[in-house]
């Protein structure tokens, strides 16, 4: 992990001169962000800690200064707010951003009970997930670092991110991922890429166990959320959500939650928004977790309790099946600082929610879906009022879990099945079928 120095480490040091510091969350020391480590010598997560003021610019100029660079891929037009001291020439971008801003269609609104209800669809990035957003910074970061290979645990879509984007650095690519608990298209996806995959008879909390251990080895760079730098990427997601609102910050942001990565980056990016100027409140964060994968749901409803991991059981969304979250406690940080929600959803919720949207014409992962049906249970409670405005943020596409939606339609209890007929090659078997 990389033993601090007296001189790289600081207690409660400031960046200088727009440049950005490694700092624990916990302590406050702080170490240089080109020192390959993921974790203080306390043992606390680590984040980017950038002196914006330095830039001497006034929130007008931020905004002016991205527009300008509307053209540009979205990580390069947001990286003075990123990951500033990466040089241009070491991005490793696949044109990931820009994603659509969809508002909801009526079925959906009335679904879910909300009059303005927006979807973040992040799964039409190039590899079909969120993690994209973290990888162009991430292998990035691993390249300016001459990093010889990159690794990580994953439940698929950040196996699948890191290894298109190490493939397209040229950076050789590790993953481990838990035997039998990946949808085949995601399994595909990083083997397709070039990727060493290397299953574990263990779930994700054993393959995150000892990815860990492996990146002890300095030649090795980990590319899970507990990166730092990786996290910073993501927080692109909220800012290009916030401009394709016209700046307009919506009262709640939803987002699924598994290893709690990306709720930690979209409220670390929120707040420094907030900080720069450019917008003057925050909106509520809603964290949502399946109900057999919930830690985070059973420390908000005891207080915030420390984390007490639990075994996660299977779930359709299969990227919350952690017990044991490594952001657990930037994530908390985040839910304290907007007054945000927890919510958790049963396997029946989440695959109702996921055909809703699907038939509305955009294809979504259940891991989406329980961020959806989450918005539905606390408006139908009260705690989203009626009028609230809502982005729900869609972290992968459907197309990567063809298997779980065939078994929902193909069943006689599912809510909003759409079977298949078969018929015979006959016309009017055919017209029988289309009820013509």
């Amino acid at each position: 992990m990389g033993a601090a120095s007296s001189k790289s480490r600081s207690e409660g040091a400031r960046p200088q001169g727009g440049r950005s510091q490694l700092r624990c969350i916990a302590c406050g020391a702080a170490y240089p962000l080109d020192e390959v480590r993921y974790r203080c010598d306390c043992g606390e997560l680590l984040e980017v800690v950038t002196d914006f003021a330095s830039f001497g610019r006034a929130a007008a100029e931020w905004k002016s200064a991205w527009a300008h660079r509307r053209h540009e891929v979205a990580f390069l037009r947001y990286k003075s707010f990123l990951l500033p001291g990466l040089p241009d020439d070491q991005i490793v971008s696949l044109c990931e951003g820009d994603t659509p801003l969809y508002r909801a269609g009526e079925r959906l609104r009335a679904y879910c009970g909300a009059s303005e209800l927006w979807l973040k669809h992040e799964g039409m990035n190039p590899t079909l997930s969120f993690k994209d957003r973290g990888m162009v910074a991430g292998v990035s970061w691993a390249k300016h670092l001459s990093a010889r290979r990159v690794i990580c645990a994953s439940t698929g879509d950040t196996s699948a991110a890191m290894a298109a984007y190490a493939a397209r650095a040229g950076i050789p690519s590790a993953v481990l991922l838990p035997h039998g608990r990946v949808s085949a298209e995601q399994l595909t996806q990083a083997i397709t890429y070039g990727a060493r995959v290397v299953e574990l008879e263990t779930d994700f909390d054993g393959c995150m166990r000892l990815v860990q251990e492996l990146a002890a080895d300095r030649r090795v760079y980990l590319l899970n959320s507990m990166n730092s730098i990786r996290i910073e990427g993501q927080k692109a997601i909220g800012i290009e959500t916030l401009e394709q609102l016209g700046w307009r910050v919506p009262d709640y942001f939803a987002v699924p939650v598994g290893n709690a990565g990306n709720l930690s980056a979209l409220g670390k990016g929120l707040r420094e928004l907030k900080e720069i100027g450019v917008i003057d409140r925050l909106p509520r964060l809603v964290g949502a977790q399946a109900d057999k994968a919930n830690p985070l749901y059973r420390s908000f409803k005891s207080g915030f309790a420390p984390l007490e991991p639990v075994t996660a059981g299977a779930t359709v969304a299969s990227a919350m099946q952690i017990g044991n979250p490594v952001s657990f406690t930037k994530a908390v940080r985040e839910l304290k600082a907007s007054n945000g929600l927890v919510e958790q959803v049963d396997e029946e919720e989440i695959m109702d929610a996921r055909a809703v949207v699907d038939q509305s014409g955009i294809a979504i992962c259940p891991n989406s879906a329980t961020a959806v049906a989450a918005v539905r249970k606390l408006r139908i409670s009260g705690e989203i009022e009626e009028n609230a405005s809502v982005v729900v943020m869609l972290t992968g596409h459907g197309a990567k879990f063809s298997d779980s939606v065939h078994r929902y339609h193909a069943s006689p209890t599912s809510r909003f099945a759409n079977k298949p007929v078969v018929v015979e090659a006959d016309l009017g078997a055919v017209r029988k079928a289309l009820g013509m």
